[in-house]
């Protein structure tokens, strides 16, 4: 069997070919369509290599390509293991009625978010009611140091492990992106605290964003934002957005804490 080999020589459990599929699948994902040169460069894979390999993925329908059969992108059963995985996974289900009424009395958009390695994936959203809405797209990776969705979950970690997952060098995605990372961790740190998070254009210009964890186990790492335009957000808005987020995770916490979920 044909497996990776460490630094040392030695065999790791990944095997070569899996590897390089699942790799592919994701480079495409984070990198958008490429042709068979463009993917092996970025995968760092002989283009030989590559050949059977993304045919293969195509005629099992992970890729498929355009008209010129020439460029790969990701085909339609990428589409049908999401859509299996968000109709199974028990947090989405459990979070789709709390994520309607948060929708209905702010009337904003609402998203759920999951904690993986160092990055928040959007896992679920409701859209806001008023024309003006910001871009986000359920699958989209952040790092989560920079969301709300991200600090009300660090902000619930110990602080070694919340340490490893804020790096030392931070990279803007905006003008108000907050790059000193001593402020960052503070700011997280003070979240636990107040048992919310919030961030202000630090992701998307123009947009300000409120997270609290959704507690339905004893270490949480789902966490739910109402996303706000600043033109639309004033004290008494802001307070109101907070209380509702609240009161909502008090309310899981209870049910949590009385057995009533698992």
């Amino acid at each position: 069997m044909d497996r990776e080999k460490t630094a040392n020589g030695s065999a790791t459990s990944q095997v070569k070919s899996a590897a390089r599929v699942l790799d592919a699948l994701d480079d495409i994902a984070a990198n958008g369509p490429g042709t068979q040169l463009q993917l092996a460069t970025r995968l760092g894979i002989p283009k030989s290599s590559l050949h059977a390999l993304l045919r293969t993925m195509c005629s099992r329908g992970w890729l498929d390509t355009d008209e010129t059969g020439s460029v790969y992108r990701l085909g339609v059963h990428t589409l049908t293991v999401s859509s299996a995985y968000l109709d199974g996974d028990p947090v989405l289900s459990r979070a789709s009625s709390v994520m309607d009424e948060i929708a209905a009395a702010t009337e904003e958009t609402v998203h759920l978010g999951r904690l993986e390695g160092a990055e928040i994936i959007y896992t679920a959203k409701r859209e806001s009611k008023h024309p003006l809405r910001m871009y986000s797209a359920v699958g989209r990776r952040l790092p989560a140091y920079m969301t709300a969705l991200g600090r009300a979950i660090l902000a619930e970690l110990p602080e070694d492990v919340r340490d490893t997952l804020v790096p030392h060098q931070i990279k803007p995605v905006t003008t108000q992106t907050i790059t000193d990372r001593d402020l960052l961790m503070a700011i997280i740190g003070k979240a636990g605290q107040l048992g919310y998070a919030e961030e202000s254009e630090e992701s998307c210009l123009g947009v300000r964003c409120f997270g609290v964890t959704m507690p339905f186990s004893h270490r949480s790492v789902d966490a739910l934002s109402v996303a706000v335009p600043v033109s639309r957000l004033g004290q008494g808005r802001e307070d109101f957005i907070i209380e509702t987020l609240l009161s909502v995770k008090a309310r899981l916490s209870a049910m949590r804490d009385n057995g009533l979920m698992r």
